[in-house]
């Protein structure tokens, strides 16, 4: 390796996959394991810590820093940054693309009743093709699970992501789940909360700017040792960033009002996924 490229080690994720791909038979087994684990779980890397990539690779931190320096970066923080920039523009772009998708159905007569179910009815279309497209099943898997094996199941939303917090508890209370919605309900959510314990699952819905009240409790669940599902716009999302299950979400957006159709498709999904693990463990 030259000096310059030791003085300037990829900026952007497309060029540190190139690099990674370039020198990968260069690498020794261990370092070509943490590269397969890095460019098959960019969100990991972005996101958790350097000893819980540890653990979840099954590699030494310092295994990992050894890594970033063989790609010319001076440690894992300096590397961790360019998937970090990568996580962010692809949710970003993520959302641009059901806008502009949707901005060409607007019309002149968009104020029209009829023209406005269409816009909807085509920007909610767009959102659950890039929802069943991107959707992670080992997410799902893990987060039927946690559901199913939790002694109570605690939601967590506030605002416009209220709505799917009812619902979700509606339908995990037709199966036999004990679901409790913690809405604060006289002024007594951090009550509500106190109540939560280690054997308990918290479902925390939050999308941008991110309810306050939510990232609270999210942060008492886990200093509480409470398993937590995030479902929310963003990988960086404070609600997504500390989960044992999370799913990035971008509903529908027409004339600046958002549409909840793919998130309550989820909530769906959880609750009839949980039905069926509960009869097979019956039979």
């Amino acid at each position: 390796m030259t000096s310059r490229q030791k003085s300037a080690p990829p900026r952007e994720y497309d060029d540190l996959q190139a690099a990674i791909s370039e020198r990968y038979e260069s690498l020794s087994k261990r370092l070509r394991d943490i590269a397969r684990f890095a460019m098959d779980n960019p969100s990991i890397i972005a996101l958790e810590t350097i000893a819980n990539i540890a653990i979840t690779a099954n590699v030494q931190p310092s295994a990992i820093i050894r890594f970033a320096q063989a790609l010319g970066y001076t440690g894992f923080s300096e590397m961790q940054r360019v998937f970090q920039l990568h996580v962010a523009k692809q949710s970003a772009s993520y959302k641009e693309r059901i806008r502009s998708e949707i901005a060409q159905e607007v019309m002149s007569d968009s104020n029209i009743p009829s023209s406005l179910l269409h816009q909807f009815c085509e920007a909610n279309i767009v959102s659950l093709k890039h929802l069943e497209n991107g959707i992670d099943s080992k997410s799902l898997e893990t987060a039927v699970q946690l559901i199913h094996d939790a002694d109570h199941v605690y939601i967590m939303a506030q605002r416009r992501s209220f709505p799917v917090a009812n619902y979700l508890h509606y339908m995990l209370s037709h199966l036999d789940c004990r679901s409790h919605v913690l809405d604060g309900s006289g002024g007594l959510l951090n009550e509500q909360a106190q109540c939560m314990t280690s054997n308990d699952l918290l479902i925390a819905i939050s999308f941008f700017p991110y309810a306050e009240e939510t990232v609270e409790i999210v942060t008492r669940a886990r200093e509480k040792g409470v398993s937590c599902i995030g479902i929310s716009d963003s990988d960086l999302s404070p609600v997504n960033a500390a989960a044992h299950a999370h799913f990035r979400i971008h509903d529908a957006e027409v004339h600046q009002f958002r549409s909840l159709s793919a998130t309550m498709v989820v909530a769906q999904v959880l609750a009839t996924s949980l039905a069926f693990e509960n009869e097979k463990n019956a039979c």
